[in-house]
C-alpha cells in the first residue's frame, strides 16, 4: 500500500513538472508572462477527463512553497532601493491592505447574502495581499521603470504580514466572539512584527558567521535554502511573522553576500536558485488553475450565472478600491518623502500611478488562506460561508491574473511608461567610465 501510494504521488509530480515545463515553453514562445500561461494551462487541464485531483494544500503553501520563493524575492530587492522606497512601500503594504480589508468588511455586508462584517473581514483580510511573484515577474517582464518595480516587489513581500494579522482577528471574532481592542491589536502587530525582523536578523547573523568558515558550492547551496525555512518555522514557532522573518534574513545576506561568496559559488548558486524558483513557481500557478474542479465542486448551493456574477462583481471591486487608494496614497508618500526625509523626487504622474494600481494580482497565498479556513464554528455549527469565500478567492486571482496581467503591455504601450529608469549617478558613472 505505501509502495502504491508513493507511485502515485510520483506519477502527479513528474505529471506536474511536465505541466510546468510545456507551459514554460508556451509562455516564451507567445512572449507572456508565465504565470498568466500557467493559470490558463492549469485552468484547461482541470476539463481534461483523466487528470488527477489535485487539491491545494495550505500547510504546503505556507510551510514548504512560500518560504524558499520569500527569500529568494528578497535576495534579488536591493536594499539601497528597498530602503529609498520604504514610504511607498509602507504605505502599499500596511495602509492599502487595510483600507482594503476595511473596505471588503463593509462592502460584503451587501454584496452577498448572510456575510455580516465578521465574515467580511474574513474574506478582506484573504484578498488584500497582492502576490510577490505575479506582480513583480509580469512588471518586469513589460519593461517597467525600475522604482515602479522596486516599490510593487517590496509592497509584495511585506503585505502578507498585515493581512495574515487582519485574517487572525478577523478568524477569533468567528470562532470566539472576542473584539479585539485597539490596544490589543497594536501590540499584536508590534509582536508580530518586531519579533519576526529580530528573528530574520539573528539567523542572517548566525549563517553570515557560518558562510565565512565555508568556501564549497554545494554546500553552501544548500545552507541557503535550509535558512530560508529555519527563519520561517523559527518565527513561525514562536507566533511571530514568519514572512517578515524570512523577508529580512534574504535582504540581510544579500546584502553581505559580496562578503562570503566567491564568484563560482555565487554563479552555481544564482542557477540554483534560478531554477529552483521557476519550479516552485510553475507548480503553484498550474495548482491555482487545477483547482476549479475543487471549488466549483465545494459549492453547490448557487447557481453559475450567480456566481459568476459574484466572481465579477467583487474581483472588480478589489481592482476600484486599489485604483482609490493609490492617488492620495502617492501623495502623501511624496509629502513624506520630501518634507521629512528630504528625498527630492518630484510627484509621480498620474500615468505611473495607474498603471502601479493596476498591477495588483493575487496569488496563491490568498487561495491557500481561504482554503485554510475552518469548516465548523466554535458552537460547532458549519462554516456555510466558507466555500463562498474559496470561490470568490479563487475568481479575485484568476481575474487580475489574467485580465490585469493580459492588458497590463497594452496599457504600458498606450500610457507610455515604459522604459529603464536610469539613476543620474549611474549616467555619471558611465560618463567616467567612457572618458576614462
Amino acid at each position: 500500500m505505501l509502495g502504491s501510494g508513493i507511485h502515485q504521488i510520483e506519477i502527479v509530480f513528474l505529471l506536474l513538472l511536465l505541466f510546468v515545463v510545456v507551459f514554460g515553453v508556451l509562455a516564451r514562445r507567445l512572449q507572456i508572462p508565465y504565470p498568466i500561461v500557467m493559470v490558463i494551462g492549469g485552468l484547461f487541464l482541470s476539463f481534461v477527463p483523466g487528470i488527477p485531483m489535485i487539491t491545494l494544500n495550505s500547510d504546503l503553501v505556507f510551510f514548504v512553497i512560500l518560504p524558499p520563493l520569500l527569500y529568494s524575492a528578497a535576495w534579488t530587492t536591493s536594499w539601497r532601493e528597498f530602503k529609498y522606497n520604504l514610504v511607498s512601500i509602507f504605505l502599499l503594504a500596511f495602509g492599502l491592505v487595510t483600507f482594503t480589508t476595511i473596505g471588503v468588511t463593509q462592502a460584503g455586508q451587501w454584496l452577498f447574502p448572510a456575510f455580516d462584517w465578521r465574515i467580511g473581514l474574513v474574506l478582506g483580510a484573504i484578498v488584500a495581499p497582492t502576490d510577490a511573484i505575479a506582480a513583480t515577474s509580469i512588471a518586469k517582464r513589460l519593461g517597467l521603470p525600475r522604482r515602479m518595480v522596486d516599490i510593487l516587489e517590496g509592497e509584495s513581500l511585506l503585505n502578507d504580514a498585515t493581512a495574515l494579522l487582519a485574517l487572525e482577528f478577523g478568524i477569533g471574532l468567528l470562532m470566539q466572539g472576542h473584539v479585539p481592542t485597539f490596544a490589543e491589536g497594536f501590540t499584536r502587530l508590534c509582536y508580530l512584527t518586531l519579533v519576526g525582523i529580530g528573528v530574520g536578523l539573528l539567523i542572517g547573523q548566525i549563517v553570515h558567521r557560518i558562510e565565512h568558515q565555508l568556501d564549497d558550492a554545494p554546500i553552501e547551496i544548500v545552507l541557503s535554502i535550509l535558512t530560508c525555512y529555519i527563519a520561517y518555522l523559527a518565527a513561525d514557532f514562536i507566533h511571530a511573522s514568519g514572512v517578515l522573518s524570512v523577508v529580512t534574513c534574504g535582504l540581510y545576506l544579500s546584502r553581505k553576500s559580496s562578503h562570503f561568496f566567491s564568484p563560482t559559488v555565487r554563479l552555481q548558486a544564482w542557477a540554483v536558485w534560478d531554477s529552483l524558483t521557476f519550479v516552485l513557481n510553475g507548480l503553484v500557478f498550474v495548482l491555482i488553475g487545477l483547482q476549479l474542479h475543487f471549488v466549483m465542486g465545494a459549492i453547490q448551493d448557487h447557481n453559475l450565472r450567480t456566481l459568476f456574477v459574484y466572481g465579477l462583481s467583487f474581483s472588480g471591486f478589489l481592482i476600484l478600491l486599489r485604483l482609490i487608494w493609490m492617488f492620495p496614497g502617492a501623495y502623501l508618500a511624496n509629502v513624506i518623502r520630501r518634507s521629512l526625509l528630504h528625498q527630492h523626487e518630484p510627484m509621480p504622474s498620474a500615468r505611473s500611478i495607474f498603471v502601479v494600481g493596476w498591477t495588483g494580482m493575487r496569488g496563491v497565498v490568498s487561495l491557500a488562506a481561504a482554503i485554510a479556513l475552518p469548516q465548523t464554528l466554535a458552537d460547532g455549527s458549519p462554516f456555510v460561508q466558507r466555500n463562498l469565500i474559496i470561490f470568490l478567492a479563487f475568481s479575485v486571482i484568476l481575474v487580475t491574473l489574467v485580465l490585469q496581467g493580459l492588458t497590463l503591455p497594452s496599457l504600458i504601450r498606450a500610457l507610455g511608461v515604459a522604459g529603464s529608469d536610469v539613476r543620474s549617478e549611474e549616467q555619471e558613472a558611465r560618463k567616467i567610465i567612457l572618458q576614462a
